[in-house]
C-alpha cells in the first residue's frame, strides 16, 4: 500500500513537471521561436502555448516592440577634409522574427554597423558647412539607404535621428581662428572704407577748388584783356589818358600801402613830386 502511494506521488510529480515543460506563457510584446530536433518548427505568440517536452526547444525570444538602438559617436571626414563627430539613434521594430533570428547573427549589431558605415559615406560626399546644416537631408538619405537591408533581416526601420553632428575639437579651434580672422578682415575693410570716403571728398573738394580757381583766373584774364583792349581803343594815339590812369593807380597804391596795418616803415620816392609832375606834364602834351 505504501509503495502504491509513493508511486502515485511520483507519478503526480512527473505529470506536474511534464505539464510545466509543455506549457509556455509568452508575454505581450514578444514572440518565441521553437525548434524541434534542431530545426525551426513554430512560432509562439503572446499567451498560453503548448510544446512537446524534450523534443521542442525555445531558442529565440524576440521582442516585437519598438527598439531603440544607440549608434556610437564616430569621426567622419568630409569632402573638404574636415573632421566632424557624429552619432545617431535608430528606432526599429522586428516584424519578421524568423528572419531576424536566422537571417543574421545579431540584427541589432548589424543595423548599428550599417548605419555607421552609411553615415560615413553620406557625410563624406558633403563639405563641412553643408554637412553641419543638412541634418534633415542626412537623416532622410540614411533611412532610405538602410531600409531595404533591414527588411531582409525582418526589421522595419521606423526612424533614424542624428543626435549630434559637430566639428572635432581641433577643427572647431581652426574654425574659431578662421572666424576671428574673417571678423578682423571685415573690420579692416570697414576702417578702410571709412578712411577712403573722407579722402575722396577732400580730393574732390581740392579738384573743385582748383577748377573754380582756374575758371576765376581765366575770367580775370579775359576781363583784364577786355579792359586793356577798351583802354587802348579809348586812348588811341593820345597817351595822356593812359598816363593819367597810371598816375591815379600809382597814388592809390601808395595810399593803401600807407594805411596798411602791417606796414611798419613807409618809404616815399625821393622824386615823388617830380614823378607826379612829370606824369601831368606828359599828360598835357
Amino acid at each position: 500500500m505504501e509503495i502504491l502511494v509513493a508511486v502515485l506521488i511520483l507519478l503526480a510529480i512527473f505529470v506536474l513537471i511534464l505539464f510545466g515543460l509543455m506549457v509556455r506563457i509568452v508575454p505581450q510584446g514578444e514572440e518565441w521561436l521553437v525548434e524541434r530536433l534542431g530545426k525551426f518548427h513554430s512560432k509562439l505568440h503572446p499567451g498560453l502555448n503548448i510544446v512537446v517536452p524534450f523534443i521542442d526547444r525555445v531558442t529565440y525570444r524576440m521582442v516585437t516592440k519598438d527598439l531603440i538602438l544607440d549608434i556610437e559617436e564616430q569621426e567622419v571626414i568630409t569632402r573638404d577634409n574636415a573632421v566632424i563627430l557624429t552619432n545617431a539613434v535608430a528606432f526599429v521594430r522586428v516584424t519578421d522574427p524568423i528572419k531576424a533570428a536566422y537571417g543574421v547573427t545579431s540584427f541589432a549589431q548589424a543595423i548599428r554597423n550599417l548605419i555607421m558605415t552609411t553615415l560615413r559615406s553620406i557625410i563624406g560626399e558633403m563639405e563641412l558647412d553643408e554637412a553641419l546644416s543638412s541634418r534633415d537631408r542626412i537623416k532622410a538619405r540614411l533611412r532610405e539607404a538602410i531600409v531595404d537591408e533591414a527588411a531582409d533581416w525582418g526589421v522595419t526601420v521606423k526612424s533614424v535621428e542624428i543626435q549630434d553632428i559637430r566639428p572635432s575639437p581641433s577643427m572647431q579651434k581652426a574654425m574659431e581662428q578662421q572666424a576671428a580672422a574673417e571678423r578682423e578682415r571685415k573690420a579692416m575693410v570697414t576702417r578702410a572704407e571709412g578712411e577712403k570716403q573722407p579722402a575722396i571728398l577732400q580730393a574732390e573738394a581740392r579738384l573743385e577748388a582748383a577748377r573754380r580757381d582756374a575758371e576765376a583766373r581765366i575770367t580775370l584774364a579775359q576781363a583784364s584783356a577786355e579792359s586793356i583792349r577798351q583802354v587802348a581803343q579809348s586812348v588811341g594815339d593820345n597817351p595822356a589818358a593812359m598816363w593819367y590812369l597810371l598816375g591815379e593807380r600809382y597814388l592809390a597804391a601808395l595810399d593803401r600801402l600807407a594805411h596798411s596795418p602791417n606796414a611798419k616803415v613807409f618809404l616815399m620816392p625821393a622824386d615823388l613830386q617830380q614823378a607826379i609832375q612829370g606824369m601831368f606834364d606828359k599828360s598835357k602834351h
